[in-house]
Parts: C-alpha cells; structure tokens; sequence
C-alpha cells in the first residue's frame, strides 16, 4: 500500500475551488515533478459521486472510479496525504440541479425520486441520498481538527484591516431561539458500559403497540458516548408564529441553518419556516400544488410560473410578512428561496461583520431577526450579537487569533447522525435498544418531531483532548466549550477533567456563551486564544472568528491529524462560492483566493518531508511560506472587480515568488538551479503574461457546465496564458 500511494492527492470539488484548481494544480504538479513529488487527484465532486452510484447505467467511456471510496480507506493509513478542497453538501435542489445537468450531458442516470412509490423508486432515493449534505467529510475524517491561521496571513491582515461595519449599542439585531423543547432541552446521553457494548437498533412504537425498526445494525463500543434527542415540530411552529408576530417595524426576519450539512433535519426545519411564513397562501393554494416547502420559495417560483392568480396571492402574502433578508436583491431571492443558501456559519458571521446588519427586499441595510431554533449553538451569535453591541465594532489590527481544535474524527456528533435522524410519522415513543436487552434512551414524541441519535467514540475524544491540550501549551489561552447543563457536554466532561489532572494542567471548561465572551475579550486584549469543540462548533466558529478577524475563513489552515498517522489539509471554507464561478460565467473573472490552498501546500509538504523523509519536499515547503508572505505583501491577492488582480493572476505572482524562493535557497542546489531560469523567465516575460492573463476579462465565459464542467473548456478559461503555460509546463 505504501509504495502505491501517492506522495499528495489534491481532490477534485465543484465550483469556485474547482475552478481555481485549474489554474494552480498545473503549477503544483510542475513544481512538485522537479522535486520528485508526486502528486494525483482524486474526484469528491458531486457530479463524481452521482456517477458512481450508476456504474451498470453507464458506457465504458461515462464510468467514474469511486474515489470518495478510495480516500475512505486511504485516510486509514500512515501514507496519507490529502489535500482537501471544499465540496459541495448538496441539498435536494442542488442534488436535482447536478442530475439534469449530468442527464442533458448524456449520461442516463435516473431522476431523483421525490416522492417514491414503488420499490425500484425507493432504492434509487436512497443511492441519491447518500450524496446529500455532509456525504464527503465524515468519510474522510478520521481525525481531529486543528485551525487555525497562519503567522503571515494573520499578520498581513492587522497591517490590512478589512472593512467592518459599525456596531452600536441601538441596533435592532438579535438572536432568537425557541424557549423550550428542542434538540438541547430533550438530550439524554450516556457513556456505554463493557456489559452495554455491541449492537443496537432504534426502535418507533406506535401507540397501538405497533413496532417499527428504524436502524438496525448499529455497533457501540465500550466508552463511546451516544446521546438522543428530539425537537417538538408544534413547539418549532408556535416559536416561528410568536416571532414573526413579534417583528419590530424596520428589522429583517432570517432564519439561519445548515440544511447542507444537516441534511435530514435542517430541511425539515426551513419548511416548517417557509410553511408558516406563507401559512395564508398555503391554506388557499396548498392542495392544489405538488410542492414541498422544504424546497423553498424558490421551487415555489417554478411552479406558478405561469399562473397570474397564484403569483399575485405570492406576492400579497410575502408583502403582508416582515421583510426577509435577502440573499440578493435585486434578483429577489430571499432568505426562504432555497434552503442551502444561507448557511449558518457562513450567514451569521456576515452579518455580525457587517454590524448586525443584513439586506432587504428593498436592496437597503437593515437590522435582522436571526431565527436560530435550536439553543445547543444559539446562544453563540446571541452572545457575539450583545457583546458588540456593549463594545462597539471589533479593531482588527490589535486583536489577537482565534484558532480551533475540533472533535470530528470517526463522524463525531452531529455531523455523523444523519442516518440516525428521522421525522417521526406518527405518535408514539422512540427508543435505543441494545443487544443485552437494556433501553438505552427513549422519548415520546409526536408526528412530524424530528428526532436523532449522535455519538462520540473513546478514541477520538482522548485524542481530540490531548491535542486541545498542545495547543492550549502553544496558544497561551482558551477553554474547553463544554455546557455541564448539557446531556453530552456532561459526558465528556467525565472524559476531560481526569484527562487534565493526569497531565497536571489548569484548562477552563466553559459553557459556549461563556465561552464566547471569553474568547472575545481576550482576543480583544491582543491574546492569542485556542477553542476547544465538539463537532458542529468546530465548524461555526472556524467561520465565525476567521470572518471577524480576517476578512474570509478561506484564508484559514487547517490540519487534520489523522489517528492512524496520516495528514489531511483543508483549505478553507466554500460558502460565498456560487456567486464567485457565477461572476466567471458573466464576466470571467475568477475572485477566489487561493490562500488557503498555499497554506495547506505548504503544509502537506511539510508533512511529506517528516513522514517520509523526502527532503526536497521541506526545501519546497519552505519556498511556498515565503512566496505566500510575498504575496500577500505586495498585494497580489484576487480582487472583486474586473480590471483587477484575480485567481489567475494570483497564481502567476504565487508561481513567480515560488520560483524566486526556490531559486535563492541553499538547501538543495539542483533545485535552485532548475529554478533559476523559470523565475527569470517568470520575471522578464510579466507584461506578457498578465495581458494574456486578462484578454478575456469582461466577456462571458463557457464553462460547459456548473456541476459537471468541461475539462477542456475550463482549461481555456482558468490558463489563458500560453506564454505562461509554456514556462510552467
């Protein structure tokens, strides 16, 4: 296996990465060829994965290899060594998208069932399921996270400052969550015993004593924490209904999910929204319309398109509503349009940058309702949302880093629980029942209650504390988020404290409002602060801080070190990606930035270097450090306009300062000699290459698709310069 695998495999993701990865792989892979570094690709796309779900369906030529497979198994191993792209966690009308595109490119793989009937439907349903939301990560996480950003970048943007927008103590902007009866309230949690482990179902029975088994096949191990808990859908409905009614005149009303990553019970939650914001328009038309709300208004749209009556009751009944936040304006796309559009970790730092405020239908700036359901994560913006408005707007050139440590390996908590998440059907109780008979947890519950069952392995809790407890030694400061109140936050506890006195060290536990406060105002002194997480706080505050203190979250390092001794790179966040490849097709300019791909190269050859001894590899890793310094110095990184610097020239100035590094360097004097006549190059042929760089800019530019592009075509658009083409190779 070891002499098989690569030395890098960078993964091919869906749209603005992907893209951008057209125009910088070639120079990784010419760069890394020199040093006798290998490296291949592997594809996570979505289009890739709904391909290979219909390997009988296909021609030779159409079949795709089962990539996400491969890396499954691979992370498992010491050779790991992965560079990993944001995907897409598609949602069902992100999912129906990729389909009739892959249709209209030839490839005849069935349509997504919306409503199976019959049992080839319901088969087909649940291949395609297995794409949705977070498909790739809990595969390919077999460890824990830490993220954080690196010297230079943050450094770069203290002297740089962003723009933020002004907190006061007048704004309008809260957080709302639901007073009761939700995934926090109902948690039970328990850590399973030597005589406890082993297999389990999930049972449902009916108040007619009707039993049905919900998931069978489940495996627990001794000291694996499982917890189960439920959302009331009457009690999400009142809360939703008292809020709208309890609107001030002037704020926006949002609601703020993750019907991506959460792809079982974040959508169901959005359709409670949308069918209770457009309750008058449903009681009249909803019989007639083959629609769900948990598709949004946007497929709503679609289907009265052509219906003058039905459209002009749309428009009454959004009008009689509080205004909605948008997601554009002047397209009229709301908040309710489509249920992966805003995304909570991407959404809820937006507005707290921009100082509590978001857009209207109007196109002006306007205080917003955040609707937050659940009170597990809420009280997170809720307290970033009151502390700005008692201290006024963050000063981001004396404020100090907030980096992460995360507990995800092995589909840690939430994120792992999708296919233990179920909307109930009916009355009734459901219960977690274990081979030795016992009943682990069991709630009464009522039809349309979403109900779910997460768990925490031993070995990555140990692991993700002792890492937690490296970076509190290196950061100075932090805590370990944890809420005591909390049914699982009070087994880990269990795990942690005696964790902390065997290694004789002083680390706060914090409930995550105290948290939050915390990290803030140390921060806020200059002090560089370490969060310790579960799962889904993993993945709002590597968002939230980064937004504040940076700008983007794009431009963070992320390093998962894998519990078998491999090492996967993240490179940051994909949130604002869909309207950056739209600017592509419109304009053809590209204003991704790539600088968290270089902070992970940087680091995977860092790694390569220490885990296999390639020397060459530290020597390049070193040259990709200096070069991205460079960069950001001298004001090399995309811009949002056309006219100005974007990823592809980005990319000449990385490749040229990349090239000057490694020709200046005395570590390895054959690589600076190969590299001496390419920098040169690079340098005396500038002019050219940023005209070819930008002869197309402002024209349309033919992808030959969004989910699945053309390869050639995407070629042509992302390396437009033949001159540097020729010198990169």
């Amino acid at each position: 296996m070891a002499q098989e695998t690569p030395d890098i495999i960078y993964t091919i993701v869906d749209e603005a990465p992907e893209l951008a990865r057209g125009s910088l792989l070639p120079i990784i892979t010419s760069f890394s060829e020199a040093a006798g570094i290998n490296v291949e690709t592997r594809d996570i796309s979505v289009a890739a994965r709904i391909l290979a779900l219909f390997p009988d369906l296909l021609s030779d030529d159409q079949k795709v290899s089962d990539d996400l497979a491969e890396l499954g198994e691979l992370v498992k191993t010491p050779e790991a060594n992965v560079i990993k792209l944001p995907n897409v966690s598609a949602s069902v009308p992100q999912l129906e998208a990729a389909i009739k595109e892959l249709q209209g490119q030839g490839y005849p793989i069935p349509s997504y069932p919306a409503d199976p009937q019959t049992d080839a439907e319901k088969a087909i349903r649940a291949k395609y399921d297995t794409i949705k939301g977070s498909a790739v990560n809990p595969v390919l996480r077999e460890g824990n996270s830490d993220r954080r950003s690196a010297k230079a970048v943050k450094e770069y943007a203290k002297a740089n400052p962003h723009r933020m927008g002004k907190w006061t103590s007048a704004s309008k902007t809260t957080v709302a969550s639901m007073p009761g009866n939700d995934f926090f309230a109902n948690e039970k949690a328990a850590t399973i015993t030597a005589a406890q482990s082993g297999g389990a179902k999930i049972v449902f029975t009916a108040k007619d004593g009707t039993e049905t088994v919900l998931k069978s096949g489940l495996k627990y191990a001794e000291g694996e924490v499982v917890d189960a808990t439920f959302l009331s859908a009457k009690a999400l409905r009142a809360y939703i209904k008292a809020e709208i009614e309890s609107m001030e005149p002037g704020v926006l009303f949002s609601v703020h999910l993750k019907a991506t990553m959460m792809k079982v019970s974040d959508p169901i939650i959005f359709g409670h929204f949308v069918s209770v914001y457009l309750e008058d328009f449903i009681a009249k038309h909803g019989a007639s319309l083959d629609w769900n709300p948990n598709d949004g208004i946007g497929e709503l749209d679609k289907l009265i398109a052509d219906n003058a009556e039905m459209k002009a009751d749309l428009k009454a009944a959004l009008d009689a509503r509080p205004p909605l936040y948008m997601v554009n304006s002047d397209k009229g796309i709301t908040n309710l349009h489509v249920p992966s559009d805003v995304i909570i970790d991407a959404s809820m730092p937006a507005v707290i940058k921009a100082g509590g405020i978001g857009w209207g239908p109007d196109g002006k700036a306007a205080d917003t309702k955040c609707c937050i359901p659940d009170n597990s994560y809420a009280c997170v913006y809720d307290e970033t949302v009151e502390y700005f408005k008692e201290t006024g707007t963050l000063d981001v050139t004396t404020c100090g880093a907030v980096s992460n440590v995360g507990l995800m390996a092995q589909k840690a908590e939430e994120y792992g629980s999708h296919p233990t998440t179920f909307e109930m059907k009916a009355d009734g109780k459901v219960e977690i029942v274990l081979d030795n008979g016992d009943v682990l947890h069991s709630h009464a519950v009522e039809a349309g209650d979403i109900w779910r069952s997460c768990t925490a392995k031993k070995a990555p809790i140990l692991d993700w504390i002792q890492l937690g407890i490296e970076r509190f030694d290196a950061t100075g400061t932090g805590a370990f988020w944890l809420d005591a109140n909390r049914a699982h936050d009070a087994e880990l506890i269990k795990y942690v404290e005696p964790a902390l006195k065997a290694a004789g060290k002083d680390i706060p536990i914090m409930a995550p409002r105290e948290a939050t406060r915390f990290s803030f105002v140390e921060m806020r002194k200059g002090k560089d602060v370490v969060t310790i997480t579960g799962n889904v706080l993993r993945d709002y505050l590597t968002d939230l801080f980064p937004i504040l203190e940076l700008g983007t979250s794009a431009k963070m390092l992320s390093i998962v070190k894998l519990m078998n001794g491999g090492g996967m790179f993240e490179t940051g966040a994909g949130g604002s990606a869909p309207k950056h490849v739209q600017q592509v097709i419109e304009e053809n300019h590209l204003r991704w930035d790539s600088l968290g791909e270089f902070c992970a190269l940087g680091e995977s050859y860092a790694f390569l270097a220490a885990s296999r001894g390639k020397a060459k590899a530290a020597v390049l890793a070193t040259a990709v450090e200096e070069a991205t310094q460079k960069l950001l110095l001298n004001g090399k990184s995309p811009e949002r306009k056309v006219g100005e610097n974007d990823n592809r020239s980005s990319h000449y100035w990385f490749a040229r300062y990349w090239a000057e590094a490694l020709a200046a360097q005395s570590t390895d004097a054959a690589l600076a000699a190969h590299f001496a006549p390419i920098a040169k190059e690079l340098v005396e042929k500038e002019e050219i290459i940023l005209d070819e760089l930008k002869i197309s800019e402002g024209e349309p530019a033919d992808l030959g698709g969004y989910y699945h592009a053309d390869p050639a075509k995407v070629a042509s658009v992302m390396r437009p310069s033949a001159t540097l083409n020729a010198i990169i190779g």
